[in-house]
């Protein structure tokens, strides 16, 4: 038990202290006794009496103080192993405490980098869009401009005819014969003449058909827009179509794919009246098929122009190929020769050999004819 008071070194604790009372409490009434007990013998017999319990509180105190002691060690040993078995828990909690620490600020961290990676995406997408939408500003502050936007459709039609045709195959900006300037003309061969192609781009009457609201402004648009196509039809019929110089079909080019959809879906009128009037309305994807056409046609005619030099090589070849055959027969006649002379130096070479071991023969029986024995050869052909 811890103690309440120190005292002179001791250290009192609360059964100390109530046991000194009690003590001090005996003792004051033993002498009270004592006291009386000089004048009265039956004070003097409770006096003994006390003196007795007194005793034995003495040794119920011991052992009090016995058990007190063993309940201290009791409890101190209960208290150290508590200490231990809660400095374990504390050490495992605070391990596990920690170890969680680590894992969260790791997922942080792996959520932090996710998070700068994807906020990065978003940052070049953000940038992209900007650069988007300048671009979109731009082509549409183009478009607004009926000069610059007549332009934006040349340039995307020459491009077109520059990647799919060979170089002598189109002229841009030709002045045909009547003093009227094309914006390309695709030169077909033989005498199928050259095929003109102008650009047109009705864009303001489109604009007015996708932006209607109602009925009557849908139906004013859509006239419009047809006069404005079919304008556009007359123009290069008048211009463009004549007759031993240009061909039979010229084409309108739209640089726009929804105006080409739009006219070939609602507008039918307007693409008989181009076939009348023998103009062709061709979109970008349109017309890049008919260029891959006219190219097949410009290498199938190449071809024929070609056939008799063609002819011609084969023909030479062929005769350099009857020369080399005769060539190679000789050749050969060398390899057959050349065989038949070095089979007769091997009949040579194996005759010398036969004559070289009769020599060597005849030398060794002239040997043996020196010590009396007489060698017996084999005979030998000449």
């Amino acid at each position: 038990m811890e103690p309440l008071l120190s005292f002179g070194g001791l250290d009192l604790s609360l059964v100390h202290i109530i046991l000194l009372l009690a003590f001090a409490l005996i003792g004051a009434m033993i002498t009270m006794i004592f006291s009386s007990g000089r004048k009265d013998p039956e004070g003097v017999r409770q006096a003994a009496q006390l003196r007795e319990k007194l005793l034995e509180m003495q040794a119920q105190q011991g052992e009090l103080q016995g058990r007190l002691s063993q309940f201290a060690e009791d409890s101190a040993q209960r208290d150290t192993m508590f200490r231990q078995s809660l400095d374990e828990r504390l050490s495992k909690v605070s391990e596990r405490v920690g170890k969680s620490i680590v894992d969260t600020q790791e997922r942080n961290s792996a959520n932090l980098k996710q998070l700068h990676e994807r906020l990065a995406l978003i940052d070049r997408a953000q940038k992209n869009i900007e650069t988007l939408s300048g671009e979109v500003s731009g082509l549409q502050s183009l478009l607004s401009n009926k000069q610059a936007r007549g332009a934006f459709g040349e340039k995307q039609m020459q491009d077109l005819i520059e990647t799919y045709l060979p170089p002598n195959a189109f002229s841009f900006q030709h002045t045909l014969s009547n003093g009227k300037r094309v914006d390309a003309l695709i030169h077909l061969p033989g005498e199928q003449g050259d095929v003109a192609i102008d650009s047109k781009f009705p864009m303001e009457a489109w604009r007015r058909l996708t932006e209607a609201d109602n009925t009557d402004q849908t139906t004013v648009a859509k006239r419009g827009f047809a006069a404005d196509v079919t304008r556009h039809i007359n123009d290069i019929a008048g211009k463009y179509l004549i007759f031993g110089e240009t061909h039979d079909i010229a084409m309108l080019f739209l640089p726009s794919e929804a105006v080409y959809a739009e006219l070939h879906t609602h507008f039918p009128q307007v693409i008989e009246h181009g076939f009348t009037k023998k103009v062709m309305i061709v979109s970008p994807t349109t017309f890049m098929a008919t260029l891959h056409t006219m190219r097949a046609v410009m290498r199938d005619a190449a071809m024929r122009e070609q056939a008799h030099i063609i002819q011609s090589e084969v023909g030479k070849m062929s005769k350099d190929v009857t020369r080399l055959d005769e060539r190679v027969a000789k050749l050969q006649s060398h390899f057959n020769q050349t065989t038949e002379d070095m089979r007769q130096i091997r009949i040579s070479t194996e005759k010398i050999s036969g004559r070289a071991d009769k020599i060597e023969s005849l030398e060794l029986k002239e040997r043996d004819s020196s010590t009396g024995n007489i060698a017996q050869f084999p005979k030998t052909s000449e």
